[in-house]
């Protein structure tokens, strides 16, 4: 409880940086978004930016823990001075990010870095919620992935500034039609910002295919045109992050609050027998737990 009171004592004294870029990159497993933040990542150092890379790991449901590999997938930039590179656990948190990933961008944005790149766990429905707090989405397909783009696109791709269809140097006429089939789906969809055409970028890490028209394509999107509006952005990433803060603390504290009820291991073991239903024992505990706490007030 103490670190954590020290924690929120450093968090408040925080300033907001309204002009840093923070960029989302999500895609499934195996896409290649480590490999490719290691390499974008550099390429932004070069053009004189200070990068912060938080990478989130899955954790195991089983034991809750996790290998925190990405430092490995990405040794020349975790040794760069102008970039920092922290892999955290998601600890079954949806969203493919952690619950103090907006703390932690806050945090890097006041030690100095310009730059924020969020890579998530990986492509799902349930992976919208990184976009609720960054400027820019980028999101990572492979060529052959027709089937997979089809599956995606409602949960992800009306989300997406930019596509890239990565190991895009091994076979060119997978790559064009990955392309075609992107192009099509998102002629269906609600532009992801006002005035942006979203780009499908072949690139290849290993070759540096699509790299530099990549970076020309993150710097469009931050140009001084949309300056304008990244101030309203940053109002609702942290309208956003309030409401889920919010609602994080709040359910910590009902359920400790109902945790030391009298009746709450009855009805869980009520539940837990098959003797009501969990939804019925639950609506019963917290019609108790109201009632009580209308009482003491």
């Amino acid at each position: 409880m103490q670190d954590r009171e020290l924690a929120y004592d450093l968090l408040a004294q925080c300033k907001p940086h309204d002009h840093t870029w923070r960029i989302g990159i999500t895609g499934p497993p195996g896409v290649g978004k480590s490999s490719f933040v290691e390499v974008f990542g550099q390429l932004l150092v070069s053009k004189g930016r200070r990068v912060a890379v938080l990478a989130v790991d899955p954790s195991s449901t089983r034991t809750g823990g996790s290998i925190l590999g990405d430092k490995v997938r990405m040794p020349q930039l975790s040794l760069d001075d102008r970039a920092f590179v922290r892999p955290s656990p998601s600890r079954a948190c949806l969203g493919g990010v952690t619950p103090t990933t907006r703390d932690a961008i806050l945090l890097c944005e006041e030690a100095g870095y310009d730059t924020i790149l969020i890579e998530t766990v990986g492509v799902g429905q349930s992976e919208i919620e990184v976009a609720s707090m960054v400027d820019m989405f980028m999101l990572l397909v492979l060529p052959t992935a027709g089937d997979e783009v089809q599956g995606i696109k409602r949960g992800i791709m009306e989300m997406a500034h930019a596509i890239l269809v990565t190991k895009s140097d091994i076979d060119d006429g997978a790559t064009q039609r990955a392309r075609a089939i992107l192009r099509s789906s998102l002629q269906f969809m609600v532009p992801s910002a006002e005035q942006w055409s979203v780009p499908i970028q072949p690139i290849s890490v290993f070759s540096q295919l699509g790299i530099d028209e990549t970076m020309a394509c993150v710097e469009d999107f931050f140009d001084v045109r949309r300056l304008h509006a990244r101030a309203s952005l940053r109002t609702e990433q942290r309208r956003s992050w309030f409401e889920t803060a919010m609602h994080q603390e709040l359910m910590n504290l009902l359920l400790a609050r109902a945790a030391s009820t009298a009746i709450f291991s009855e009805i869980r073991e009520q539940s837990v027998a098959g003797v009501l239903p969990p939804t019925v024992a639950v609506h019963r505990l917290l019609a108790h737990l109201e009632l009580t706490i209308s009482e003491q007030l």
